[in-house]
């Protein structure tokens, strides 16, 4: 059986997975500029790392910002775009096995969306993400590079920068637990170093996501919520979902491969007989 492709043509990378036979295969991704460049640059690196011809593939699919920029379909195969928000939602429900989760992809921006057995439903989005971590940091730190942020938080400490419940009240409570944030950024000191702010503004980033996907959680009586996106990959956020987790008695889920989520919905929708538009 021939193979399937996924495309997420994003704002700052493209995704691309490919399916044989239900099997995920060999994800990574590129930096994007010009989103046309870079679809084709990430079908050419994917088809040559994995020693395939034209022939091999029965089907490319795309979303994504970057997709509405295609017109043609790519090296003669059968190319179709499906709506993005469908493929982050299936797609998050693909790689955890749920049945029903708020998805939350978190790129430049972030995304909700609520995805079950019946579809999947838009509930909105928060220009908070990771053009918010990188330009915070360029300006309050001279910190350009995304793994200099990472690296720079390890070893920060927030009591230099956020203002939490147990700096306000002596005693705890189930609903105000003492390490509660009260403010980001509320009790910034003249000691805070470098790695503080870093930590401080990847915990604001985070936070803000992490509490949306709360309110999301509420409205739509789960207590499920799959992250995904490239911003998966900071480590800080382990922590910071955990204590979400325990204030609000939600579980969060990051999947195997949760950056390529997008395009991973892509791909299965063709298979799922989901409905979509001939390039």
């Amino acid at each position: 059986m021939a193979k399937v492709i996924g495309i997420d043509a994003g704002i700052s990378t493209t995704k691309i997975v490919g399916f044989d036979k239900g099997e995920m295969f060999s994800p990574m991704f590129v930096k994007a500029s010009d989103p046309i460049s870079c679809i084709y640059g990430a079908f050419g690196r994917f088809m040559s790392v994995n020693k395939l011809a034209i022939s091999d593939i029965e089907r490319i699919m795309v979303t994504g910002v970057g997709a509405s920029h295609l017109k043609e379909r790519i090296h003669g195969i059968p190319t179709g775009r499906v709506d993005e928000f469908d493929a982050i939602g299936r797609g998050g429900l693909f790689l955890t096995k749920l049945d029903k989760a708020i998805v939350v992809s978190m790129g430049t921006g972030t995304t909700f969306v609520m995805s079950d057995k019946n579809g999947v439903k838009h509930i909105g989005g928060s220009g908070v993400g990771g053009g918010t971590l990188l330009g915070l940091s360029n300006i309050m730190l001279n910190v350009r590079d995304f793994n200099d942020i990472v690296k720079t938080a390890q070893g920060g400490s927030l009591s230099n920068v956020d203002l939490n419940i147990g700096d306000l009240i002596t005693e705890s409570s189930a609903e105000l637990p003492v390490y509660a944030t009260a403010s980001n950024f509320g009790k910034i000191s003249d000691l805070a170093s470098k790695g503080d702010i870093a930590l401080g503004i990847i915990n604001l980033v985070f936070q803000t996501i992490g509490v949306m996907a709360v309110f999301a959680t509420k409205i739509y009586d789960t207590n499920d919520v799959v992250l995904t996106g490239n911003l998966t990959n900071v480590p800080q956020s382990k922590d910071i979902a955990k204590a979400v987790e325990d204030m609000f008695h939600i579980k969060f889920y990051t999947p195997l491969n949760a950056q390529f989520a997008t395009a991973v919905g892509a791909a299965i929708m063709y298979g799922q007989g989901i409905n979509f538009r001939e390039v």
